[in-house]
């Protein structure tokens, strides 16, 4: 059945929405100060902040799993971690921990407590890991969590969007080690928020890297169909939108008009925005892209596909893409992610193919399915789907990209 969301996955992160100025005790670097102190005052009596760490390895976050409802069944929980606890998780393990590992992620208000938030990246330090086994707890892949998360549960979008963010910012720095211009070390700065090159002759700054990317669904107007394309890296019976990289010196407009051109032959004239999804699961090389949706319609109908871009690429009819949409068991998927998360954190790991689940309630396989209600592909998808033929997308209304919260 389709899932209406009222954000996208990964967005609406209420960390994000304010960063305090630098003399706001809540600031990067102030904030940072107080956490140093904290680590070397044992009684944690200097300071009205609390911090709370949520530990990464090689890409995934510590996360855990409850299961309070048989209905419902088990809901996955990042695995924050007190200042004081990661102290000593580190100091059992014969580790030195300074607060210059620590990465900013944002601050939040809990009761009329302040609390600030960070993220590190423990995927060097092997000895903390049985620290962790033991509390039923494990590292998991941001993209599982992504397919495990109950739309529904605002927490729960909370907690992915936050992830998706410190996934992101841990990637950067690993990946932006040293300085493209001289070579030189570069060193984190303001907390994390940027980086800097250790050569004083040089000193280039350098900020957290975005990949913008088109994605659209492209419509002839006139058969009431969509276009869409299948990658061989898909599974089986498997569509969804054109999508590329946007080129220097070009628009967002003339990159959908120019890749789809590329990929199907298909010339596009007029190009409309729907919505932007930010992308923390992509490769590591590319930390987040930003997936920017539009509506494209076709000036012409002949497909030539590229076959070194796609495997193929086929018209749609709206009532054949609606029918897929309504036997798809998205529903079905996420408790099936939910309960693997469930049991990596109790240690029984069990292999499933996650897209495998994606069948027709009489039994049979679905003719066709597109990407779930966690990627811009399938917003875009059911949003033309669910408006009249002559549907006209500036009239599209959109939710609110956030969510009220406590961490």
């Amino acid at each position: 059945m389709p899932i209406s969301l009222q954000s996208h996955a990964f967005a609406g992160n209420p960390l994000r929405s304010k960063t305090p100025q630098p003399t706001h005790p809540l600031s990067p670097a102030l904030a940072l100060e107080t956490l140093k102190t904290q680590l070397v005052d044992n009684s944690h009596q200097s300071s009205s902040l609390n911090f709370k760490v949520l530990p990464f390895r090689k890409g995934r976050p510590l996360a855990s799993s409850t299961s309070t409802d048989a209905d419902l069944g088990p809901t996955w929980h990042l695995g924050w971690i007190s200042l004081a606890d990661c102290k000593g998780l580190f100091s059992a393990s014969g580790v030195e921990f300074t607060g210059d590992s620590l990465f900013y992620l944002g601050s939040s208000s809990e009761q009329d407590v302040d609390v600030v938030y960070w993220a590190i990246d423990v995927s060097g330090e092997n000895s903390l890991f049985t620290e962790f086994d033991s509390e039923q707890v494990c590292f998991i892949e941001l993209r599982t969590l992504m397919v495990a998360t109950d739309w529904a549960d605002k927490q729960a979008m909370v907690d992915l969007a936050v992830a998706g963010h410190a996934k992101a910012l841990l990637e950067w720095h690993n990946i932006s080690r040293f300085c493209g211009y001289c070579g030189e070390k570069t060193v984190p700065m303001e907390s994390g928020r940027r980086k800097q090159c250790s050569n004083e002759l040089c000193r280039r700054k350098v900020y957290p890297r975005v990949d913008p990317v088109v994605i659209m669904l492209v419509i002839d107007r006139e058969n009431d169909r969509a276009l869409l394309g299948r990658q061989s890296r898909f599974v089986p019976r498997m569509w969804s939108c054109l999508a590329g990289f946007i080129e220097p010196g070009e628009s967002l407009e003339e990159a959908v008009r120019r890749e789809t051109w590329e990929e199907t032959a298909i010339e596009v004239g007029e190009v409309m925005y729907h919505s932007s999804q930010p992308w923390p699961v992509g490769p590591s090389s590319m930390p987040c892209q930003l997936m920017v949706g539009f509506f494209a319609y076709a000036k012409s109908l002949e497909i030539k596909v590229d076959k070194a871009e796609l495997e193929d690429a086929q018209w749609h009819s709206r009532e054949d893409v609606r029918k897929a949409l309504m036997f798809a068991e998205y529903e079905k998927a996420q408790r099936t992610a939910a309960a693997k998360v469930d049991q990596m954190c109790r240690g029984v790991e069990k292999g499933q193919s996650l897209s495998s689940d994606f069948n027709v309630e009489s039994g049979e396989l679905a003719p066709m399915f597109f990407p779930g209600p966690f990627a811009i592909a399938h917003r875009l998808i059911t949003s033309w789907v669910n408006q009249g033929s002559t549907f006209d997308a500036l009239q599209l209304k959109q939710q609110p990209n956030s969510y009220q919260s406590n961490l």
